[in-house]
């Protein structure tokens, strides 16, 4: 079991403005959601002005996924994407602290695609991509379907520390990102899991084929896990209701005939998935991740050098 944080851990200067995050955090559930919604934007606003490098990675995965799009929609884009990265921000506080409100706020479609499978004893893997208000969807779903959730560690030992306690302490369990073996045993007996695999990797375990069209680095693991455990494979997105209404969870059924055993053919199925997700909800998708870092053999990089600032 992991304990919670203990601040005398972490009272070197470094940890000071994190300290002073986390306490604003804290107060924010008291507020009604549409007020932390308009805190979330303006923080969103600032995001968008002091973050120059991730906005020339938004506009390049935006172009790539919108080809025909004209340069107001990419932009009306962009700045949704950092609108909802800054209200995600703030949602952190309600997915720690108000699990019982989050509940009430959410609405939730398609649950019985995954029930019906655990009724019969088989394990689910819930896939989902990296939406702005994804912090928000698990503690929901894991009300009505308990289940384990990949985990990374943050580079912040101090956030990372609160991170790691509150999703101890929010899921059936968590499970390092490296050592996923204890997902595999869970998915064995029926449990569910967790897995959002719409991120840049490198690996022995990883394989390019493409995603909106360009080829990018994409895991063997959803396949290989699915193979080993029987588990079936059902995809989940959500997306935040306008004007501070509260939150939507859409589950899709299994998909089906999968996997095939063909890692390429799989890899790509699980693309073409998480591209029809984040289709659904473009406007809170977590476009500023160097999806196409990793590229294959003699390709060029699609993301420039980061600009000297002197």
């Amino acid at each position: 079991m992991i304990k919670a944080v203990n601040p005398f851990h972490y009272l070197l200067p470094k940890y000071w403005p994190t300290w002073f995050a986390l306490g604003l955090l804290r107060s924010v559930v008291f507020l009604p959601l549409p007020v932390i919604e308009i805190c979330g934007a303006m923080l969103g606003k600032l995001l968008y002005i002091s973050l120059p490098e991730r906005r020339r990675i938004a506009d390049i995965n935006l172009r790539i996924a919108f080809p025909d799009a004209s340069a107001e929609d990419i932009i009306r884009l962009r700045k949704l994407c950092f609108k909802n990265m800054g209200i995600a921000g703030f949602e952190l506080a309600l997915s720690w602290w108000q699990t019982q409100r989050l509940i009430k706020l959410c609405e939730i479609e398609g649950l019985e695609n995954i029930t019906r499978h655990q009724d019969k004893g088989q394990g689910v893997i819930i896939l989902t991509a990296h939406f702005t208000c994804l912090e928000i969807g698990g503690p929901v779903l894991n009300h009505y379907v308990p289940f384990q959730v990949m985990y990374k560690r943050a580079h912040n030992k101090l956030f990372d520390a609160f991170m790691r306690y509150h999703r101890a302490r929010l899921y059936k369990a968590i499970v390092d990102y490296h050592k996923p073996i204890s997902m595999i045993k869970g998915l064995k007996k029926g449990h569910a899991a967790w897995y959002a695999p719409d991120q840049d990797f490198r690996g022995k375990d990883m394989i390019f084929t493409p995603f909106f069209g360009v080829q990018a680095s994409a895991l063997t693991a959803p396949a290989r896990f699915a193979e080993m455990t029987g588990a079936a494979v059902v995809p989940y997105y959500i997306l935040r209701k306008a004007n501070g209404q509260g939150y939507k969870l859409v589950i899709l059924p299994a998909l089906e005939n999968f996997p095939t055993g063909d890692r390429e053919d799989d890899a790509r199925v699980i693309n073409l998935t998480l591209e029809h997700l984040i289709m659904q909800n473009p406007e809170q998708y977590l476009w500023v991740h160097k999806r196409y870092k990793n590229r294959p053999e003699g390709e060029s990089a699609i993301y420039p050098e980061k600009r000297n600032r002197n």
